[in-house]
Protein backbone atom coordinates (compact mmCIF):
# COMPACT_ATOMS: atom_id res chain seq x y z
CA UNK A 1 0.00 0.00 0.00
CA UNK A 2 1.31 3.44 -0.93
CA UNK A 3 2.73 5.59 1.82
CA UNK A 4 0.95 8.89 2.52
CA UNK A 5 2.41 11.87 0.70
CA UNK A 6 0.83 14.64 2.76
CA UNK A 7 4.10 15.71 4.37
CA UNK A 8 6.53 14.08 1.92
CA UNK A 9 7.41 17.30 0.06
CA UNK A 10 8.32 19.31 3.18
CA UNK A 11 10.20 16.32 4.60
CA UNK A 12 12.20 15.87 1.39
CA UNK A 13 12.88 19.61 1.23
CA UNK A 14 14.08 19.53 4.83
CA UNK A 15 16.29 16.52 4.12
CA UNK A 16 17.73 18.35 1.10
CA UNK A 17 18.59 21.36 3.25
CA UNK A 18 20.08 19.06 5.89
CA UNK A 19 22.30 17.37 3.31
CA UNK A 20 23.44 20.72 1.90
CA UNK A 21 24.35 21.89 5.42
CA UNK A 22 26.12 18.60 6.13
CA UNK A 23 28.02 18.74 2.85
CA UNK A 24 29.16 22.31 3.49
CA UNK A 25 30.30 21.48 7.02
CA UNK A 26 31.89 18.21 5.91
CA UNK A 27 33.88 19.75 3.06
CA UNK A 28 34.80 22.84 5.07
CA UNK A 29 35.98 20.88 8.13
CA UNK A 30 37.15 17.84 6.09
CA UNK A 31 34.80 15.73 8.18
CA UNK A 32 33.10 12.81 6.46
CA UNK A 33 31.27 12.02 9.70
CA UNK A 34 29.36 15.31 9.48
CA UNK A 35 28.12 14.43 6.00
CA UNK A 36 27.21 10.90 7.08
CA UNK A 37 25.22 12.10 10.07
CA UNK A 38 23.33 14.64 7.96
CA UNK A 39 22.69 11.96 5.30
CA UNK A 40 21.38 9.39 7.79
CA UNK A 41 17.83 10.88 8.02
CA UNK A 42 17.46 10.74 4.23
CA UNK A 43 18.48 7.08 4.16
CA UNK A 44 16.12 6.30 7.04
CA UNK A 45 13.25 8.04 5.23
CA UNK A 46 14.12 6.10 2.06
CA UNK A 47 13.80 2.88 4.08
CA UNK A 48 10.36 4.02 5.22
CA UNK A 49 9.17 5.09 1.75
CA UNK A 50 10.27 2.08 -0.33
CA UNK A 51 7.72 -0.66 -0.77
CA UNK A 52 8.83 -3.30 -3.28
CA UNK A 53 10.75 -6.34 -2.12
CA UNK A 54 13.97 -5.51 -3.98
CA UNK A 55 13.80 -1.77 -3.28
CA UNK A 56 13.08 -2.35 0.40
CA UNK A 57 16.06 -4.71 0.57
CA UNK A 58 18.30 -2.21 -1.24
CA UNK A 59 17.31 0.60 1.11
CA UNK A 60 17.88 -1.56 4.22
CA UNK A 61 21.29 -2.65 2.92
CA UNK A 62 22.09 1.00 2.26
CA UNK A 63 21.18 1.87 5.85
CA UNK A 64 23.32 -0.95 7.23
CA UNK A 65 26.28 0.09 5.09
CA UNK A 66 25.88 3.70 6.22
CA UNK A 67 25.91 2.55 9.86
CA UNK A 68 29.06 0.52 9.14
CA UNK A 69 30.54 3.65 7.56
CA UNK A 70 29.86 5.57 10.78
CA UNK A 71 31.82 2.92 12.69
CA UNK A 72 34.76 2.84 10.26
CA UNK A 73 35.03 6.64 10.16
CA UNK A 74 34.47 7.18 13.89
CA UNK A 75 37.07 4.63 14.94
CA UNK A 76 39.40 5.39 12.00
CA UNK A 77 39.36 1.77 10.86
CA UNK A 78 41.64 1.37 7.85
CA UNK A 79 41.17 -1.92 6.05
CA UNK A 80 42.45 -2.11 2.49
CA UNK A 81 40.23 -4.60 0.73
CA UNK A 82 42.40 -4.54 -2.44
CA UNK A 83 45.39 -5.90 -0.55
CA UNK A 84 43.26 -8.48 1.23
CA UNK A 85 41.59 -9.82 -1.92
CA UNK A 86 44.45 -9.18 -4.34
CA UNK A 87 42.25 -7.28 -6.84
CA UNK A 88 42.30 -3.58 -7.66
CA UNK A 89 38.59 -3.25 -8.33
CA UNK A 90 35.44 -4.86 -9.58
CA UNK A 91 32.01 -4.29 -11.00
CA UNK A 92 28.93 -3.98 -8.79
CA UNK A 93 25.63 -3.62 -10.61
CA UNK A 94 27.53 -2.83 -13.82
CA UNK A 95 29.49 0.03 -12.21
CA UNK A 96 33.24 -0.14 -11.57
CA UNK A 97 34.20 0.25 -7.93
CA UNK A 98 37.90 0.45 -7.14
CA UNK A 99 38.78 -1.57 -4.08
CA UNK A 100 40.76 0.00 -1.31
CA UNK A 101 39.92 1.42 2.08
CA UNK A 102 36.52 0.31 3.40
CA UNK A 103 35.73 3.90 4.34
CA UNK A 104 35.71 4.74 0.61
CA UNK A 105 34.14 1.49 -0.63
CA UNK A 106 31.05 1.82 1.59
CA UNK A 107 29.90 5.18 0.11
CA UNK A 108 30.64 3.87 -3.40
CA UNK A 109 28.32 0.92 -2.76
CA UNK A 110 25.72 3.32 -1.35
CA UNK A 111 25.96 5.36 -4.58
CA UNK A 112 25.36 2.23 -6.67
CA UNK A 113 22.40 1.24 -4.48
CA UNK A 114 20.94 4.72 -4.85
CA UNK A 115 21.15 4.38 -8.64
CA UNK A 116 19.35 1.05 -8.39
CA UNK A 117 16.68 2.65 -6.19
CA UNK A 118 16.28 5.56 -8.59
CA UNK A 119 15.75 3.21 -11.51
CA UNK A 120 13.53 0.69 -9.73
CA UNK A 121 11.23 2.97 -7.73
CA UNK A 122 8.20 4.72 -9.16
CA UNK A 123 7.43 7.41 -6.61
CA UNK A 124 8.81 10.91 -7.02
CA UNK A 125 9.80 11.10 -3.36
CA UNK A 126 11.81 7.87 -3.39
CA UNK A 127 13.53 9.10 -6.55
CA UNK A 128 14.22 12.44 -4.87
CA UNK A 129 15.73 10.66 -1.88
CA UNK A 130 17.81 8.40 -4.15
CA UNK A 131 19.33 11.46 -5.83
CA UNK A 132 20.07 13.03 -2.43
CA UNK A 133 21.74 9.85 -1.23
CA UNK A 134 23.76 9.57 -4.45
CA UNK A 135 25.07 13.12 -4.09
CA UNK A 136 25.78 12.61 -0.39
CA UNK A 137 27.75 9.43 -1.10
CA UNK A 138 29.94 11.21 -3.62
CA UNK A 139 30.56 14.11 -1.24
CA UNK A 140 31.67 11.58 1.40
CA UNK A 141 34.06 9.99 -1.11
CA UNK A 142 35.37 13.44 -2.08
CA UNK A 143 36.15 14.32 1.52
CA UNK A 144 37.77 10.94 2.20
CA UNK A 145 39.84 10.65 -1.00
CA UNK A 146 39.35 13.00 -3.99
CA UNK A 147 41.58 10.77 -6.17
CA UNK A 148 39.17 7.84 -5.78
CA UNK A 149 36.24 10.07 -6.70
CA UNK A 150 38.05 11.07 -9.88
CA UNK A 151 38.78 7.42 -10.66
CA UNK A 152 35.16 6.42 -10.05
CA UNK A 153 33.81 9.14 -12.30
CA UNK A 154 36.31 8.74 -15.13
CA UNK A 155 36.18 4.94 -15.31
CA UNK A 156 32.38 4.84 -15.29
CA UNK A 157 32.01 7.73 -17.75
CA UNK A 158 34.39 5.97 -20.15
CA UNK A 159 32.23 2.87 -19.84
CA UNK A 160 29.13 4.83 -20.85
CA UNK A 161 30.76 6.51 -23.85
Amino acid sequence: MAKPTTYATPICLGLTVLLIIGAIIGVWKTSPLAIILFLLPAVAYEVYRTEGRSTKLASWVMLLILLAEIITVSFNINFNLAKFIGEEGGYVGGYYIPLGDLRVIFPAIIAVLSIILFVRTYGPYTKWLAVLIFVGAFVIIYVLDPAVLKMLLIDNIRKVF
